[in-house]
């Protein structure tokens, strides 16, 4: 056993190791908690109001221990807290500082009691919380008098647990080398479970992510905006001190940048004027991946969305269609104001708010009945969550989640808790009988959250319905297709938790379409823009005819003579390709041979000769009536004048072979002269069959005549002239 003097001088040895503690613990925002880089001992504290509201939180999330291990208590009444508390910096400082107390919170009561603080100590209850986050800090800047400023505000209570903890310094040194000593570990830090290591580590690394408002600004002059200040471009921003910035690879409207640029960020006008708004990247692949199943005027029905970020997300990506976002949940209808002013900042003009939890809304209500997709962000675990604190106060999320994070994991009873009611609102939402889509996504890793959920939702979904039944389909996103998503064979689309990302499980449940029910092709093209399959193409009204091109089943060909042209092909390719996919498509058109001329037989009357139906060939598409492709090669050939569009009739080209003229001449080059050299063509209408080939094919010559390719028609011979 070590005396007094060795035991000071172990814990002296020991304050490097300790001192990073805060380092892990605060890692992911260290400049604006006020902590050191690495390297730079000096700590200064926290101001007084940042002690109080982190004991205040810390009393609501602490562990309860059983009566038998209860080592201190705890009171019930929390300190008076100052005005401050509705900064977002002074929040962030108390609940990172509340977090770190609440992960080590068994050594920080062993301490108190190993050092004889307590109970020789006469301090209330109430004072308990104030005591473990103070100690906590304390410890961290090895055991060193904080260095207040001379404006700086003081609290009595904190005055006098700081005078305290001062008092009890080298007992308090020595209980914490005792404890060191007994776990044999190097720091307090490796006496932390390897799951929350794991994710200190995580969050020391990860990014910041923010989407791009795009009805204020578009992506390129953000770009630009961001170059003008010294920002550059890179494909990664892990591992990168510079100040960089990076496109998500899912997302087009999704920037990347590292997270000790925070504060610089903030303070610029991108941020200030709502032009780039932080948020976590689960939230962005949900509502993208909602986005990808709209037409322009579907609904959408958002619950449990935490973040009023998320639902301006969805509101920007749905700006340019008639769709209205129904955002249900919010109990006080004192925020509404709020909302309303945040909304009206950022642009947002179609959110609609309930204030009926959404099992409670019928799903025949009359508001919702073209709402066509459900977008589900339940509350979950929210293990995958490297950075709880930034996750919790950007998405609003129960601060419980804290709480089980900082044990590694969540005990069996609460997950299956939460998993009851995840599956009851999946049940509820599948319910709505005019809703075609439903997308389900958390941040847990939990199968008994994600995948157990979905498939047992949809084992046991209602199919009493006339409605089609749901099935688990791919979800799309705008910049990747789904070999780099990589996804599995179930599905399923999931994130694990690591350096670059949180965790996320993302299901879109869809329902089989109905064989009845025609698609406009306004439709197809909007969600054909969503996936990014028709970039730089504005869509217009659709005509009736383009409505009927979805059951040609002719094949387009890709050349085009004009910009518009071209635009127009790749539309109808498109429509295509979504109706029935042709063979010929793909191969390059090239310009058919012109048919031989028809020779008449000797002895034969002047007649029309119908011409035979021609061998296939993939070179030469077969065109039905009122196709655009026939317009295309009227023009091109020359052959017929067009007509007006509604009144355009298949034509069938005929060659007449007209008598010789005979005019008294004295030569016979005088006579080849006057021989009409040009064929004749005239129009007729033809039966209602479409024409099955737009070229004719040259008739048969006389049995046993060679055919003469390359010989004019004034030198074709006859046995004698008609009269």
């Amino acid at each position: 056993m070590l005396n007094s003097t060795d035991e000071l001088e172990f814990s002296n040895k020991s304050n490097t190791s300790i001192s990073q503690l805060s380092s892990l613990g605060l890692s992911d925002d260290r400049a604006s908690c006020g902590k050191s880089p690495p390297g730079v001992p000096e700590k200064s504290g926290y101001p007084d109001s940042v002690y109080v509201m982190a004991a205040n939180i810390f009393q609501g999330i602490r562990i309860e221990k059983s009566p038998e291990k209860v080592l201190i208590k705890y009171g019930h009444e929390p300190l008076p807290s100052s005005s401050d508390s509705e900064d977002e910096s002074f929040r962030r400082l108390s609940y990172e500082l509340a977090f770190s107390a609440l992960k080590y919170q068994d050594i920080l009561e062993t301490i108190l009691i190993d050092s004889y603080l307590f109970p020789s100590a006469t301090i209330p209850d109430h004072l308990s919380s104030l005591i473990i986050v103070m100690l906590y800090d304390f410890q961290d800047r090895k055991f060193q008098t904080r260095v207040l400023s001379d404006d700086e505000e003081s609290i009595s209570e904190v005055q006098e647990v700081e005078n305290l903890l001062n008092s009890f310094k080298t007992k308090l040194a020595a209980a914490l080398a005792r404890c060191r000593i007994k776990h044999d570990a190097l720091s307090i830090y490796h006496i932390l479970p390897e799951t929350v290591r794991k994710q200190e580590l995580r969050a020391s690394t990860l990014p910041l992510y923010a989407w791009i408002n795009t009805c204020k600004i578009s992506p390129e002059e953000v770009y630009n905006n961001l170059k003008k200040r010294g920002y550059k471009e890179v494909k990664s921003v892990l591992h990168v001190n510079d100040k960089v910035f990076a496109v998500d690879q899912h997302c087009y409207d999704v920037l990347i940048f590292p997270s000790h640029l925070k504060n610089d960020l903030k303070n610029i006008d991108l941020f200030k004027d709502y032009k780039l708004i932080f948020q976590d990247k689960s939230r962005s692949l949900a509502v993208h991946s909602v986005k990808s199943l709209l037409n322009m005027d579907d609904d959408v029905l958002m619950v449990n969305t935490g973040s009023w970020h998320t639902v301006a997300h969805m509101s920007i990506l749905t700006s340019n269609n008639t769709s209205k976002i129904f955002v249900c949940g919010v109990q006080s209808q004192a925020k509404d104001l709020d909302f309303v002013n945040l909304f009206a900042k950022m642009g947002c003009k179609n959110v609609e708010i309930l204030h009926e939890t959404f099992v409670n809304i019928e799903s025949k209500d009359h508001r919702l009945q073209k709402v066509k997709v459900i977008l589900l962000l339940p509350r979950c675990s929210g293990l995958g969550v490297s950075n709880p604190v930034e996750f919790i106060l950007n998405e609003h999320e129960d601060t419980d989640l804290l709480k089980d994070l900082s044990q590694g994991g969540t005990s069996e009873d609460k997950l299956h808790i939460l998993a009851q009611q995840q599956y009851e609102q999946l049940r509820h939402a599948m319910r709505f009988a005019k809703a075609q889509a439903v997308v389900y996504c958390t941040c847990s890793v939990y199968p008994e959250e994600n995948e157990t959920v979905v498939n047992k939702a949809l084992e046991f979904q209602d199919r009493g319905n006339k409605v089609q039944p749901y099935r688990r389909s791919p979800p799309v996103l705008p910049l990747c297709s789904l070999k780099d998503i990589h996804l599995s064979t179930d599905k399923f689309f999931r994130m694990e938790p690591s350096e670059t990302t949180n965790g996320c499980f993302l299901s879109v449940l869809t329902r089989e379409r109905d064989p009845s029910e025609a698609v406009s092709v306004k439709d197809v093209l909007a969600r054909a823009a969503a996936k990014g399959l028709l970039d730089g193409i504005e869509l217009g009204k659709p005509s009736k005819r383009e409505k009927k091109k979805k059951k040609s089943k002719t094949s387009l060909p890709k050349a085009s003579i004009t910009e518009e042209n071209g635009v127009q092909m790749k539309i109808a390719e498109f429509l295509t390709r979504e109706t029935k996919p042709s063979a010929s498509e793909e191969e390059p058109l090239t310009k058919p041979a012109l048919p031989q001329k028809n020779t008449a037989q000797v002895g034969a009357p002047s007649q029309v000769r119908k011409p035979r139906k021609p061998s296939p060939s993939p070179l030469v598409p077969a065109l039905t009536k009122n196709t655009r492709p026939l317009r295309l090669y009227e023009r091109q050939t020359n052959c017929m004048r067009p007509r007006p569009e509604e009144k355009m009739v298949p034509l069938k080209p005929i060659e007449i072979v007209l008598p010789p003229v005979m005019i008294p001449l004295s030569t016979s080059e005088g006579l080849r002269a006057h021989i009409p050299t040009s064929h004749f063509y005239c129009r007729w209408v033809g039966p209602k069959t479409p024409v099955t080939s737009y070229f004719p094919t040259p008739s048969l010559s006389r049995k046993g005549e060679k055919p003469k390719d390359n010989l004019p028609f004034s030198l074709l011979r006859h046995p004698r002239p008609w009269l």
